[in-house]
């Protein structure tokens, strides 16, 4: 690291290490057993083995068969309806080339699914959204299950799909793994723009042709969507975790330096010899976190994030991203938390400035290990093509345009985008990077919805002008899956825009994309476990300070305590929330009704929201 670690970045570091080490430790030993027998392949009966490579050419059986070079397996969240995903369908066929070409083989070892959260928000099939995260993780399992590899290429993108891929990964952390983004679609309708189209369609000013018009010029072609939400803000974290190639992120689909980059993490993957379980520690994760605060980030990496810690034997905590955000500055203006869209980023000097910044700054572990170089120290550079082929080239270090990326020493805010808030109702989620700081204390009654087409269907009825606190519950992960509630951003935009004060408070997710409302989300107890959100009534006065962390309803201690829960979960059991969902007619369709399971098993918020 240049210079010593920021001293709450050493600490943290050294108590996630020290909190984990019995699972930590149990973990490094199965990855260690599974590594020192060689690869898996040898040890296959010849039956096995046969049908492991019997669709192979003959020059990869001669290899397979002699398990001397190298197999590599593929695993990719290819889909053609997708525009994140449907750059993928070629990778393939440039991967196998370009291992083919160092010495090894390679082989296709499975697909995982990809469900866009864009099409899904506010639809039933939004409650199967945080679950498929788990499903890809399975899917990865499975199709790494065959033994036949020494290491792993992961092609995905969004939401979901990342954090799943990669504890699916760690379930076989003894092989060395790299992660192949796709790249961004091309800038299309200004973000500025877009969201004030939104709100006039919230506010009823224009129709659905307009409001259709507007999306299309916003999602338009191949590639990631532009706006910093969940699926940038993993591109981000792979980055700066060491999983990609330096550079990689944000290149675009169809060019010449993204077919180079791809082509290279072929022949990489067969070079790198730290496995993913053991590249991915407490250094790993850190760095992850802080570059989260430090790009205002997506929410729903608090619970990713987690999730994926959890699956290399490390327990990473709300309190981690907490302290940590107290000394992370804010670098970036990115769509939510600005108009600027990653492709700007991007060209006022993208990750390489950025990581650069943080690490001279001792906020990044420069000694982490990554899959571009010994250390992270790699990821100062960025990719060009030049006449040799691909290079790399180092940072200016100095950022391209400060309205959109500025230096450590003159940051946006001084604190990360993230915070937590607390109280006597639990421990909920804020983002701030969006949130003007006269927005971010309110006192205000509330208003209590069991669902989010109950607040817009209020908000439609012109029931809501006035102060509030919209208490949206029984949208946790037990509850029905805990959807994204992004629909709600408009119309409470609308009301705050107003001059009315309006907070959210939900036990359910925002989308990546959350704005300028402020929002405490991912509340922990949830509702359906029997938390104090299933007791707030109508008129309650609560109180959300995101400066100070607090959340709180403001009734007497005794009195809140004897309240009854009211309301519940679709389905139910005892129709009081608390408990798992029954067998209702309500979750009949679109595919619920085969994750009760799932709801049953999955754990809170605070843990990942996971059901592993």
């Amino acid at each position: 690291m240049t210079g010593s670690p920021h001293p709450v970045v050493a600490r943290v570091t050294q108590r996630i290490a020290e909190r984990s080490a019995g699972r930590r430790a149990a973990y490094l030993r199965r990855i260690e057993e599974a590594a020192s027998e060689g690869p898996a392949r040898g040890a296959l009966g010849c039956a096995n083995l046969a049908h492991g490579f019997a669709a192979c050419g003959p020059a990869e059986k001669l290899q397979l068969k002699g398990a001397v070079a190298k197999n590599v397996a593929i695993v990719s969240s290819y889909n053609d309806m997708l525009s994140a995903h449907q750059p993928l369908r070629d990778y393939p066929e440039i991967l196998k080339d370009a291992v083919r070409e160092a010495g090894g083989t390679a082989q296709f070892a499975g697909g995982v699914p990809a469900m866009c959260d864009g099409i899904t928000q506010g639809r039933a099939g939004m409650e199967l959204s945080l679950f498929s995260r788990d499903v890809v993780a399975m899917a990865t399992a499975i199709a790494l299950s065959h033994e036949m590899f020494d290491g792993a290429l992961m092609l995905g993108v969004c939401d979901k799909i990342v954090p799943g891929l990669v504890i699916g990964a760690l379930s076989f952390g003894h092989l060395p793994v790299i992660l192949v983004p796709a790249g961004p679609m091309a800038s299309g309708l200004p973000n500025a723009e877009k969201a004030r189209v939104r709100k006039r369609f919230a506010a009823g000013e224009i129709g659905r042709e307009e409001l259709l018009e507007a999306e299309a010029a916003s999602y338009h072609s191949p590639g990631t969507c532009t706006f910093y939400g969940t699926a940038n803000s993993n591109q981000m974290l792979m980055e700066v975790m060491g999983l990609h190639l330096p550079g990689a992120s944000f290149v675009p689909p169809g060019t010449a330096l993204r077919d180079a980059l791809t082509r290279e993490a072929g022949r990489r993957v067969l070079a790198l010899t730290t496995p993913v379980g053991e590249m991915l520690d407490e250094r790993a994760f850190v760095n992850g976190v802080v570059a989260l605060l430090a790009t205002g980030g997506s929410t729903n990496h608090t619970l990713h994030l987690v999730a994926m810690a959890a699956a290399a034997g490390l327990e990473l905590t709300w309190d981690d991203f907490d302290e940590l955000s107290s000394v992370t500055p804010l670098l970036t203006r990115l769509y939510p938390n600005g108009t600027a869209d990653v492709n700007h980023f991007h060209a006022a000097g993208g990750t390489a400035f950025l990581i650069g910044e943080l690490i001279d700054a001792g906020l990044l572990h420069e000694d982490a290990r990554t899959v571009g170089g010994e250390t992270l120290a790699a990821y100062r550079e960025y990719p060009v093509l030049a006449e040799e082929g691909l290079a790399w080239r180092p940072s200016s270090g100095t950022s391209g345009d400060t309205a959109v990326l500025r230096p450590v020493a003159d940051p946006f805010d001084a604190h990360g985008g993230l915070h937590t808030v607390r109280g006597n109702l639990g421990r909920a989620v804020i983002k701030v990077s969006a949130v003007r700081e006269e927005h971010r204390t309110i006192e205000a009654p509330a208003r209590v919805f069991e669902s989010q087409q109950e607040l817009q269907e209020a908000f439609s009825a012109g029931e809501l002008d006035g102060d509030m606190v919209a208490v949206v519950r029984f949208q946790g992960p037990q509850a029905n899956g805990m959807p994204e509630l992004h629909k709600l951003t408009p119309p409470l935009s609308v009301l705050q825009d107003r001059g009315h004060r309006v907070a959210l408070v939900t036990d359910g997710r925002m989308s990546g994309a959350s704005g300028a409302v402020p929002a405490a989300i991912h509340l922990s107890p949830e509702a359906a476990a029997g938390g104090p959100l299933s007791k707030i009534r109508d008129g309650d006065i609560i109180r959300l300070d995101a400066g100070k962390g607090l959340l709180e309803v403001l009734v007497p201690d005794e009195e809140f305590e004897a309240r009854v829960p009211l309301g519940g979960a679709p389905g139910s059991t005892d129709g009081s929330g608390a408990g798992s969902p029954g067998n209702g007619a309500e979750w009949a369709g679109t595919g619920r009704e085969l994750f009760q399971a799932f709801r049953r098993a999955v754990g809170p918020a605070e843990r990942g929201a996971g059901v592993f």
